[in-house]
């Protein structure tokens, strides 16, 4: 499978007041990859390479693409070899169970995600609300000092997001990069549920930026007790966790957070 994150090197000029030189730096690395299931095309993302697996599989789960069916393998596939479409072409096995999917048109953008694909009443009709125990205030309120330097990419390159599923005690469970806010998401959902954990009703979804439906969205359906974004989150993000019943924090930062749902 393809490493985990990758860089390239550009020349710049950085500058700071008068003074400039030259100087090299880190950039992430954007490419799209398509997912199908069982050979046939779901999407395209543009997305950092690497936990492809965990992407295509956390897309498909937190999409509704699978139907509750269990996923029987991950490859990467395309007409050539994996090296000729470098590891840019996912497909989720389920061995024909999955109904075929309806392709999305057009690809998905990093920054936005597959944005309008579903509604609040069509999420609320596929997925039930959940049954799970509220978060130690204390424990929200203090998770961005403990999980928010633990951010590799955004460290070398300062563009990236970030996504980790913590337990009760706040410890960091699974923690993804990616340029994208939802790729992060779909990562941690994937590599949960490759290893047998969804729905994960003890764990809760912290993300670097905001709280949007779709991120709101996926966290319900991985069945995520709450979620923590260090920005703002949308009144449609707010309303989607009041309807699921997970608690909902926004403006992560330092001890200081703003809880919008599960109080």
């Amino acid at each position: 499978m393809a490493a985990r994150g990758r860089t390239s090197r550009a020349l710049t000029r950085r500058i700071d007041g008068d003074r400039s030189r030259r100087t090299p730096d880190d950039l992430i690395v954007e490419e799209p990859m398509s997912i199908r299931v069982d050979g046939n095309l779901v999407a395209t993302t543009m997305r950092t390479p690497g936990d492809d697996f965990d992407l295509a599989v956390g897309f498909c789960v937190t999409d509704g693409v699978l139907a509750g069916v269990p996923v029987r393998g991950v490859r990467y596939c395309g007409d050539g070899s994996v090296a000729e479409s470098e590891f840019n072409d996912v497909t989720v096995e389920t061995g024909g169970l999955a109904p075929e999917p309806t392709p999305r048109i057009g690809p998905a953008s990093s920054s936005c995600g597959l944005c309008g694909s579903l509604a609040l009443e069509e999420l609320s009709e596929r997925l039930a609300p959940l049954e799970v125990e509220p978060f130690d205030l204390d424990i929200l309120s203090g998770l961005s000092d403990r999980i928010g330097a633990g951010q590799p990419l955004f460290g070398a390159t300062g563009a990236v997001h970030s996504a980790v599923a913590f337990d009760r005690s706040g410890e960091p469970v699974v923690a993804r990069e990616d340029i994208g806010r939802h790729n992060a998401v779909d990562k941690v959902v994937g590599h949960l549920h490759l290893n047998g954990l969804l729905p994960v009703t003890d764990l809760g979804l912290w993300v670097s930026g905001r709280a949007s439906f779709e991120i709101a969205q996926k966290a319900w359906a991985a069945g995520f007790a709450a979620l923590v974004a260090v920005s703002a989150p949308s009144s449609l993000a707010v309303e989607t966790a009041r309807t699921a019943g997970f608690q909902l924090g926004g403006f992560a930062r330092g001890r200081r957070l703003n809880l919008y749902t599960g109080d």
